[in-house]
């Protein structure tokens, strides 16, 4: 899993007065979660930028008063009309302790299904893991080779030998689906092949 790098600064204060002031900072009020007491801290908006605007999962090492964390963003508040980062709540991680967080998917490979005129979607963009942090990987990849026209690819048939996905097996990941064109190739030799004589 990749790391990023955050620096906080320990905050003492709440409420709505201190947390105004400090987005008027540039600054955003955030909270650590999962340790022995809850931190209460804040960072730099500017800071925050690659780790909020990436489609890839972090995990961040948080440098709060030179005391250092190791967590992962539990939620994210946005502004409703300036879409800006309001508040950060983040979940701490042990090395030693299994988590669960959710992954993007990666669909790898030419889809057999794709090639006879078919679509390839993905429909579940993450599905949520659990496991060791060491173990965790960026991506979830799932191989899509051997998918024909109108076939699924589901969590049952994944298998990982770290960590398994905690969603459930029915979940649908892909689907290769039958395009008008297809439909229409598919129709017109259904039409021209040969009919048995009796």
């Amino acid at each position: 899993m990749k790391e990023f790098e955050l620096n906080g600064s320990l905050r003492t204060e709440t409420g709505k007065k201190v947390a105004k002031q400090l987005r008027k900072d540039e600054n955003v009020p955030a909270v650590l979660y999962g340790g022995e007491k809850s931190v209460l801290f804040s960072v730099s908006e500017r800071d925050i930028k690659g780790l909020i605007y990436s489609p890839d999962v972090h995990l961040v090492n948080l440098n709060i008063d030179k005391k250092i964390y190791k967590a992962i963003i539990q939620e994210l508040q946005f502004h409703p009309v300036t879409d800006k980062v309001i508040h950060l709540d983040f979940y701490q991680v042990y090395e030693d302790k299994k988590m669960t967080i959710a992954l993007p998917v990666k669909l790898e490979g030419s889809a057999e299904g794709v090639k006879e005129g078919g679509k390839l979607t993905l429909t579940t963009k993450k599905l949520r893991v659990n496991g060791l942090v060491k173990d965790l990987p960026e991506t979830l990849r799932v191989n899509v080779t051997d998918m024909g026209l109108g076939k699924s690819r589901i969590v049952g048939d994944l298998n990982f030998d770290k960590f398994e996905i905690v969603d459930p097996k029915t979940t649908v990941i892909a689907t290769v689906k039958l395009t008008r064109a297809a439909r229409g190739a598919q129709a017109a030799a259904s039409t021209d092949a040969p009919v048995a004589e009796a």
